[in-house]
């Protein structure tokens, strides 16, 4: 999928986005858990994750101006806007897209891939970037050049589907100091690996990073727009 730079002068009318849905909902994982949020799920990914609970996004959607994306947002009168996917960073439009969010006056988290360029993500965003482990199989699309454009306020997360996931991404922690640059948030796969055993292996190794479940699954089970 392609879509056209646009100029920083260009309306938000002309601006237009492939969009799977936008909803409100409760946030399930990373810093924000618990907050009410409105989701904006853009259409369209590269990978191809083992563990991707979202291939309805993968194609299909609806063409959309940035302003219909901004006016629908508001609509829910709430303060926290996460833009997801899919892949958001695989159109080049989500990105005006966080820049108005951020200056609209939202709390702005993307969540996106460690396999997409986040340099030119606006800093005021909260980037919270999957770096994918071996069960994935997506693995080699990870871009280390990302580490050293991660900023405090951002986050890095590991999805473990069992033990080797678990002792890739011990030692990405270690290898990088990735919990001296910000959060560190280790999730079990949501039907691979118990939480339990997840929790008992980072307390073993005194691992410090966080331990997240997707709350909005326990809320609601795998439900699309939930």
């Amino acid at each position: 999928m392609v879509i056209a730079v646009q100029s920083e002068s260009t309306p938000a009318s002309a601006v237009r986005l492939k969009l799977t849905e936008l909803f409100l909902s409760i946030q399930g994982e990373a810093d924000a858990v618990g907050w009410p949020t409105v989701f904006v799920r853009l259409t369209g990914c590269p990978l191809r994750c083992g563990y991707c609970d979202t291939a309805y996004a993968f194609s299909g959607g609806d063409w959309v101006t940035l302003g219909e994306v901004l006016e629908r947002v508001a609509a829910f009168g709430v303060q926290r806007v996460c833009v997801t996917g899919g892949e958001p960073l695989a159109q080049k439009a989500a990105l005006p897209l966080l820049t108005a969010l951020c200056d609209a006056g939202y709390g702005v988290s993307l969540e996106t891939s460690g396999a997409m360029d986040v340099s030119q993500v606006d800093t005021r965003v909260v980037k919270v970037m999957d770096l994918k482990t071996p069960a994935s199989g997506e693995m080699h699309r990870n871009r280390l050049e990302n580490l050293p454009l991660i900023l405090e306020s951002d986050q890095i997360k590991f999805v473990i589907c069992d033990r080797a996931d678990y002792e890739w991404s011990r030692a990405m922690v270690r290898d990088h100091s990735l919990d001296a640059r910000c959060s560190v948030l280790f999730s079990p796969g949501h039907e691979t690996l118990p939480p339990h055993q997840l929790a008992d292996w980072l307390l073993e190794d005194r691992l410090p990073v966080r331990l997240q479940v997707q709350l909005h699954k326990y809320l609601w089970g795998n439900a699309r727009g939930k």
